[in-house]
């Protein structure tokens, strides 16, 4: 890594080291903040906007479309061009299109919106654990990261209260207006202190057309699947989008076969247990995503919860990854990643099934908090090895480019889950304002969840050998997962090239 302006590396426990940190937790925080924010307020949006299921997921996948194609390009645009300013314009776009967000007169607008904001995210979330890797001291890199993944989790973690705050005693759109001052605070600080690098040995082009090709499959594939609730099968422009999908997603695995600058490295797949925990990865997070999509509005529709009771009913979760996820991460490098990344999506398994005792009537104390609980832990049992073991997986030097892929997966199956799930489970129209429909769907929604979770233990129990004794472990610091609150890191001796 070069920088474009040489400086002297920064250490952690300066009045400038405190600023850079500041700098990449806020521009993130406010990212992760909004993702968090946006599923509480789904209910009143959809009422507001008059908004299908299908008008809900748009708002949610609109998002991490754009997010899950681009995030790879943005990590080499920021290489190239300069990660300070790549970082600056994904905070500024992002605050851009909330703006458009908040003050979005209809459900097109709204998407359009959240299609920009999730551009402005592919920008910015690489960019901040870059210029981390790359402006401080190697012996601070590790705890400056950690530090970067807890202050950008509480941000996550306070979002339900500030989103169902905000929607119970305002306006839906004041969730958006709120990322303004937060960008505006986060370019400030950034221009004042945050140092300009770039990597001057990146040679080759960039990869356009895998991140178009890439955008239309994911494209496609989720118009099809969501538009299926209303249409059918048999329309003729669900089978079209779905054409369209399949075939933007083979011509890019063949353009990435071929190229000579992929986006995706195809051979970074050889490595068994780097594909396992990338298919895992799938499993896991397209139940999870869909399960926590649906919940925060089933609560609202079907049990009369507030907005700012529904977001926090997800909370003891959150509480659980905090506290125990290092804990977790520990345990593994000791007894194998294999057998918590078995026994952990089996635990999520049973979460889901306990989710299917929330019924129109049911307490929370009684069916959401153990369902809550046992999920926790289950996630907890996963995540951290799951990181762990994607960024061991691969030599030091693709550490970077192994973050990316699994932040990349993550995001692509949470976005085809929310499409698809939904769809399978006969939740469409506007069946989520009928609370006896919607619980039928919940229900049916949740066995799917369930069997995507045990599908990834099979996956953890029959790619993740155990290490032989001559390839001993590598020492990965362990963090939440980029599904859940940020991305994986890379390794501290490394920066990520391509996030």
């Amino acid at each position: 890594m070069v920088n474009t302006h040489p400086v002297d590396p920064i250490a952690l426990g300066t009045a400038r080291g405190r600023w850079v940190l500041a700098a990449t937790a806020l521009g993130s925080g406010m990212a992760f903040l909004d993702g968090t924010v946006v599923n509480v307020a789904l209910p009143s949006m959809g009422e507001d906007l008059g908004a299908e299921i299908s008008g809900l997921q748009w708002i949610v996948n609109g998002y991490l479309l754009m997010l899950a194609s681009l995030i790879l390009l943005s990590g080499s645009l920021g290489d190239r061009l300069g990660r300070r300013r790549m970082f600056l314009t994904g905070v500024s776009w992002f605050a851009l299109a909330s703006l458009l967000c908040a003050v979005a007169p209809n459900l097109e607008v709204m998407i359009a919106g959240r299609i920009l904001q999730g551009i402005g995210g592919a920008l910015l979330t690489p960019g901040s654990l870059a210029i981390l890797q790359t402006s401080f001291r190697p012996s601070d890199r590790a705890k400056a990261v950690g530090t970067w993944s807890g202050l950008t989790s509480v941000a996550a973690a306070i979002g339900p209260f500030v989103g169902g705050s905000l929607v119970d005693s305002g306006s839906w759109r004041w969730i958006f207006v709120i990322n303004l001052p937060l960008a505006a605070a986060t370019v400030l600080v950034t221009l004042r202190h945050v140092p300009e690098t770039r990597d001057e040995t990146m040679a080759g082009k960039l990869d356009v057309a895998g991140a178009v090709l890439a955008t239309v499959g994911l494209a496609g594939l989720t118009f099809g699947l969501i538009s299926a609730g209303d249409r059918g099968f048999g329309d003729a422009l669900v089978l079209t989008t779905l054409a369209i999908g399949v075939v933007g997603l083979a011509a890019f695995v063949e353009v990435e076969r071929r190229s000579s600058h992929p986006i995706l490295p195809p051979g970074i797949f050889s490595n068994l247990r780097f594909t396992g925990a990338n298919l895992v990865t799938v499993a896991v997070y397209g139940a999870l995503g869909t399960a926590t999509f649906l919940l925060v509005v089933y609560l609202q529709t079907a049990l009369g919860y507030e907005a700012l009771w529904a977001g926090a009913a997800l909370l003891p979760m959150t509480l659980l990854m905090l506290t125990l996820s290092g804990y977790a991460g520990a345990l593994s490098e000791k007894i194998g990643a294999r057998i918590h990344m078995t026994i952990g999506p089996l635990f999520m398994a049973a979460g889901f099934l306990l989710m299917m005792r929330v019924k129109p009537g049911a307490g929370y104390f009684t069916a959401v908090l153990p369902s809550v609980v046992v999920l926790g832990i289950g996630l907890v049992c996963t995540v951290a090895p799951l990181t762990s073991t994607v960024l061991s997986a691969v030599e030091d030097h693709h550490a970077g480019v192994a973050s990316g892929v699994n932040n990349a997966v993550a995001r692509t199956a949470q976005l085809m889950a929310v499409a698809a799930i939904p769809l399978a489970a006969g939740i469409t129209g506007d069946s989520y304002r009928d609370p006896a429909a919607f619980s039928d769907g919940f229900q049916t929604a949740m066995w799917i969840s369930a069997g995507l979770a045990v599908a990834g233990a099979i996956l953890a129990w029959v790619t993740l050998a155990p290490r032989k004794a001559s390839q001993p472990p590598t020492d990965q610091p362990h963090y939440t997962h980029c599904a859940l609150i940020s991305p994986p890191p890379a390794t501290p001796e490394t920066a990520p090239t391509t996030p």
